[in-house]
């Protein structure tokens, strides 16, 4: 009912009011003859209110009472800081002013009395357009001062800054003022009048001395010129010129003297004919008309005692003149020699262009022979690429049906040396065996320079672990050891590197075979040695060592070492190494003593160690023993490999599923209604047909997962890629049957546990 932002006198009204009306209110009470209770309570709960109301109203009041104290107060300090401004004000130099809303608010007497004819219209609430256009017009202004000022409205065209802008402003009793103005960030305009007359004449004397030695530098810089200089003013009259003038026109010193006219020194140079004209032009007498008419004279004399002289007349920005002249002797004499030279010159040339005619004949002639000959280079070139190319592309292409009857091969002889009994069948069959290997390792080799001569061969550059490549190379290449006689030592190593799994790989066997073939006794140590941020692989052997003379080309193909006997190997393993290294930006070493060994050593970048998932690719192990009891479905579409893995996996002990396609291999297992306990497939099989269609369709056929490893020629790293995602490994013909063995081993017992 009471509001409390009314004033208090109103809330007082209001809270009578209210008392009076329960006041009335208690009385009809009495009135209608309530109970002596009811009424008590009545004026309990009425006293209550009234007690309530007045501590409200006291409130009110005292609230009132402290806003009057801080009005008061505000009052008192505004006088202060008026009083204080004023102070201030008259204290200031120079004259001040104060708008306010663009109004004249206050200001000083020095301000108000800058300009006698503006004095009058200062004033309190003169507005500040007013008062710049006023100051503008002033007649106590000079012409520039009224320019400077000229940004009021209608005297200036252009805008006006009120947030900072200063003016300066000359009075014509040679009296200088800067009229600044600045605006406030609370919109007010603050004004200040500066005299700067001190600083104007102090400049004003400052620049006369800067003339005067300037005019003096001047003259000494033309004393030290080496050619004549001469000055005149826009009226003609000789201001500044050097020694030189005169010694080069001839002209006498009574004639040099500050104020000589211009024509009176062209006339004495004419009379006496001082100067002999050489190029072409009006000569001295016609110099003043073509500088009058703003033109440039150039010209050329020659003295009597033979001084050429180049004469050079401008006119000056003040409407003066420049005279320059050139001692030019020397350069006149090198045109006169230049232009005899240039003579015998020309018959030279006319001698010699006959000779060159003929030469030009000649080479022409010669020229288009080289040009055939060129093109028919040209010509042998793409025919020698068209031809590296087919080559590549047929050991690629031939590369599986190459392999494949190798692989049938090795097979047929695994199974042959299982069941002869006699020793010197046996042996046969061993060095049949070792003629295949022989054959294997040949090709592989000429693939792999095939590959890696191919433009921009394929890499598949990852960082690894070389504990398992270490742990393979020397499972692999053990048993060529002890055929040798020879220890074979590879220390295991967790380091990780930075390059092509395969090819490395490929290099350090190519290193260590090569190490284990001119090994006669002793032994062969791999070893890592780590270098900063690289890693280097060393491989030591005891062998017959490399003379200086072979260094120098055992890198190349089909060389062998002079002091080998041997007949085994055909001098590729280094060549691959050292095209692969090349390609991978490896570097290789080889340190050699004859008679007692040689290190070879491949340096590549070293990586972090990495937490990377583990492949389905177990370490090699050693070929299980006992009867291996699984059912084994091969799908091979070259018959005799089929027979032959068949046979090998009949003697293992399996069942085995021969198919030649995918059709054939999902009748099989419709037939025995059972799915396989792993899957055997080549990857290349008869038209689309592929190993990895015919797993991924008994998986599908089966409903689940089952085993598979692909066995194939093919080593890209597509199919490498496509085995980690589908979940088979991938082995390369010809197969080592004691890795695929333990392979099969470990996949299916991982797939039953």
């Amino acid at each position: 009912m009471i509001d409390p932002k009314d004033p208090p006198d109103i809330q007082i009204a209001k809270q009578a009011r209210i008392i009076d009306a329960l006041i009335q209110r208690a009385e009809r009470g009495h009135g209608v003859g309530r109970s002596a209770y009811s009424m008590f309570q009545s004026a309990i709960a009425l006293q209550a209110e009234v007690w309530e109301k007045t501590r409200d109203l006291e409130e009110a009041l005292d609230t009132l009472g402290r806003a009057s104290s801080e009005l008061e107060l505000a009052y008192r300090s505004q006088e202060r800081m008026q009083k204080s401004l004023s102070d201030a004000m008259s204290a200031v130099e120079g004259g001040f002013a104060l708008f306010t809303d663009d109004r004249l608010q206050i200001c000083n007497d020095y301000f108000r009395g800058l300009l006698p004819d503006v004095e009058p219209l200062i004033l309190p609430g003169l507005a500040f357009d007013d008062y710049l256009g006023a100051v503008a017009a002033s007649t106590y202004l000079r012409k520039r001062g009224t320019e400077a000022i000229g940004r009021a409205p209608g005297v200036g065209s252009k805008p006006r800054d009120r947030r900072f802008s200063n003016h300066v402003l000359a009075l014509k009793n040679d009296r200088w003022f800067q009229i600044s103005y600045r605006q406030t960030g609370s919109g007010n305009i603050a004004v200040l009048q500066t005299e700067i007359t001190d600083v104007v004449r102090q400049n004003r004397r400052e620049k006369n001395r800067l003339i005067d030695r300037q005019a003096h530098m001047l003259q000494a810089a033309f004393d030290h010129m080496p050619l004549g200089i001469c000055t005149f003013s826009g009226e003609g009259e000789l201001m500044l010129r050097n020694e030189r003038f005169g010694e080069f026109l001839g002209v006498p010193l009574s004639l040099l003297k500050k104020g000589t006219g211009f024509r009176r020194i062209i006339e004495h140079i004419g009379r006496f004919e001082v100067l002999k004209q050489e190029s072409d032009g009006g000569g001295p007498a016609s110099w003043f008309k073509t500088v009058m008419r703003g033109g440039v004279v150039q010209e050329r004399f020659r003295r009597p005692d033979g001084v050429s002289l180049d004469v050079q007349i401008h006119a000056l920005p003040d409407d003066g003149i420049i005279v320059a002249v050139t001692d030019v002797t020397a350069e006149s004499e090198a045109a006169e020699e230049r232009l005899r030279i240039n003579q015998l010159l020309e018959r030279r040339v006319e001698e010699r262009t006959a000779e060159l005619t003929e030469a030009n004949r000649q080479l022409q002639h010669r020229a288009a022979e080289q040009a055939r000959v060129e093109e028919a280079l040209r010509l042998a070139k793409e025919a020698a690429e068209d031809a590296h190319r087919s080559k590549t592309r047929f050991l690629a292409a031939a590369s599986h049906d190459l392999l494949q009857p190798i692989n049938a091969a090795k097979l047929y002889i695994s199974t042959l040396r299982e069941t002869l009994g006699p020793r010197r069948a046996r042996d046969m069959v061993d060095r049949l065996g070792r003629s295949f290997a022989s054959i294997e390792s040949l090709l592989h080799a000429l693939l792999d320079i095939s590959r890696l001569d191919s433009a921009g061969p394929e890499f598949s550059v990852t960082s690894f672990s070389l504990g398992p490549m270490l742990q393979s190379l020397s499972e692999d290449l053990a048993p060529l050891a002890v055929e040798k006689g020879i220890g074979l030592t590879v220390l295991p190593s967790t380091q990780w590197v930075t390059s092509d799994q395969r090819y490395l790989l490929r290099s350090i066997q190519n290193l260590v075979v090569n190490a284990i073939q001119y090994t006669d006794h002793g032994r062969v140590l791999v070893g890592c040695r780590p270098a900063q941020d690289q890693m280097r692989i060393e491989v030591w052997d005891t062998g017959i060592g490399i003379s200086p003379d072979d260094l120098d080309r055992i890198f190349n193909e089909f060389t062998r070492v002079s002091q080998t006997r041997s007949a085994t190997r055909m001098g590729l393993g280094l060549s691959i190494v050292e095209r692969a290294c090349r390609h991978l930006g490896h570097t290789v070493d080889v340190r050699s003593n004859p008679g007692r060994g040689s290190v070879f050593s491949v340096t590549l970048p070293r990586a972090e160690a990495e937490l990377v998932a583990r492949t389905d690719l177990p370490s090699v192990e050693l070929a299980p023993d006992g009867a291996l009891d699984l059912i084994v479905m091969v799908v091979e579409n070259d018959v005799e490999v089929l027979h032959a893995m068949t046979t090998k996996l009949d003697s293992w002990g399996a069942s085995v599923l021969a198919a030649g396609s995918t059709d054939e291999a999902l009748a099989l297992m419709d037939e025995i209604g059972a799915a396989p306990d792993i899957v055997l497939a080549d990857y290349h099989l008869d038209g689309r047909d592929t190993g990895v269609e015919a797993i991924r369709a008994l998986r599908g056929r089966a409903g689940g997962d089952i085993p598979a490893i692909v066995i194939t020629a093919d080593r890209s790293d597509m199919l490498t890629r496509l085995g980690a995602e589908m979940g088979f490994s991938v082995l390369t013909k010809p197969v080592q049957l004691s890795r695929l063995r333990a392979l099969m081993n470990w996949k299916t017992r991982r797939s039953a546990a």
